[in-house]
């Protein structure tokens, strides 16, 4: 069995905090088309280097009922600008066009299995996954990108075909897990590579 979650599965539920204070579950979305669920953090070069790319893209599909959800799952003990608190100030200064979830304890990512940040994961209304894995070919250098799967996948699943690339690797920095070193993964992440 592979350690991230595969095309066809559905979405693993939550129960998490947000940084405009409310908790929000899986269910709170069901009135949106497509859930694009993204593993993130405050402090990572790919993520800073992608966000504005990846704002765009939410803007861009929000009419069409697409909603992003962003989740900071590092450890705070690995890396403490991955506090919740940060998370705040982050997004008070950037405000992005989504929800931003803590997942302090970790269990989050690994019903998801991610292994990167940012790492995508684009789920249709059945709440079934159609896309996984980067949102660019170069997030840490956007301006210098030439292709947006995430945005691909977006455009291509909204208008009833096929997603030409559903399965990518994502580009980031490892998720930082509680009690390891940086570079650490799960085993069967290596799978993936």
């Amino acid at each position: 069995m592979s350690f991230t979650l595969e095309l066809g599965q559905k979405a693993p539920d939550f129960e998490l905090p947000a940084t405009d204070g409310k908790t929000y579950r899986l269910s709170d979305f069901d009135d949106k088309n497509v859930l694009v669920v993204f593993f993130t953090c405050n402090h990572c070069p790919f993520v800073v280097g992608s966000d504005e790319v990846t704002r765009a893209t939410a803007e861009k599909f929000a009419d069409q009922g697409v909603k992003f959800v962003g989740i900071n799952s590092n450890s705070v003990n690995t890396k403490p600008d991955d506090s919740f608190d940060v998370m705040v100030e982050r997004m008070e200064e950037q405000n992005f066009p989504w929800t931003y979830l803590h997942d302090k304890s970790q269990e989050v990512v690994k019903a998801y299995g991610a292994l990167r940040t940012p790492h995508f994961y684009v789920f249709d209304q059945n709440r079934e996954l159609v896309y996984t894995g980067r949102g660019l070919d170069n997030p840490r250098e956007s301006g210098k990108a030439t292709v947006n799967d995430l945005e691909n996948a977006l455009s291509e699943h909204l208008a009833g075909k096929k997603i030409t690339n559903p399965l990518t690797n994502p580009i980031g920095c490892n998720v930082k897990w509680d009690g390891k070193d940086e570079h650490w993964m799960p085993a069967e992440a290596c799978d993936l590579v």
